[in-house]
Parts: C-alpha cells; structure tokens; sequence
C-alpha cells in the first residue's frame, strides 16, 4: 500500500510519514468478492482492518444489521484494543478491497490512536 492510499483513511492521515511508510510495508491488500464473510462475530480477533473499496455490512446478533462500512472506514480495533473476541459479523455486500495488519503491527503502530477509546 502506499502512503497516499493509506493517508486516504482519516484516522490513519494524521499519522507521520514514516509510520505510514512502515504501515505501508505490513498492510496485506485483498480483493474480496460480494458476501465474503471478513470477520466473524465470537471469534478471536487477530488483525485489524481498512475499507478501500466497497460496501461492507456489520451485523451483531443481538443488534441485527448495524452499519455500512465504506471506503476510508476501518474495523476490528475492539476486538484488539480490548483483547476480547469479535463483537460482530462484518460481511462484504459489494466487491471490496481491504487492507489488514496483524496484532503485533496494530500493536506496535496503531494502538496510539485508540488510546482515548
């Protein structure tokens, strides 16, 4: 991923050059295709995750339909800023493309932004 794109994600623009240029280096691109399910509600959360492309819908089970992810929003911080498993289902409704960073990169780069939450 390059800077540009990344910066493009409010919450990561504010971020220096160079976290953004390490950020960059660990982000994993995928392209998912209509009704992928991402993350599962109740299972464990290892990475987190940013909307480049796409609609994605969240859903809770005791909550029903949430929210519409879209580009420049992000999702799977709870899981890992609270270490407790998915609070919900987040399911690709249109082709999508995602970034994902694992624990130790969300850790290590990204847990700062989250530190007021």
């Amino acid at each position: 991923m390059t800077n540009h794109e990344l910066a493009r994600i409010a919450l990561l623009a504010g971020l220096p050059g160079e976290t953004l240029a390490d950020l960059g280096k660990q982000v994993e691109r995928r392209e998912l295709p209509a009704g992928t399910v991402v993350v599962r509600e109740g299972e464990p959360g290892d990475h987190f995750y940013v909307v480049f492309a796409g609609m994605l819908q969240v859903t809770n089970s005791a909550m029903g339909a949430r929210d519409i992810l879209k580009p420049g929003d992000y999702f799977g911080e709870v899981s890992l800023t609270m270490n407790v498993p998915r609070t919900a289902t987040v399911t690709t409704v249109t082709p999508a493309v995602i970034g994902s960073v694992d624990r130790e990169t969300f850790d290590r780069l990204l847990r700062p932004l989250f530190a007021d939450d």
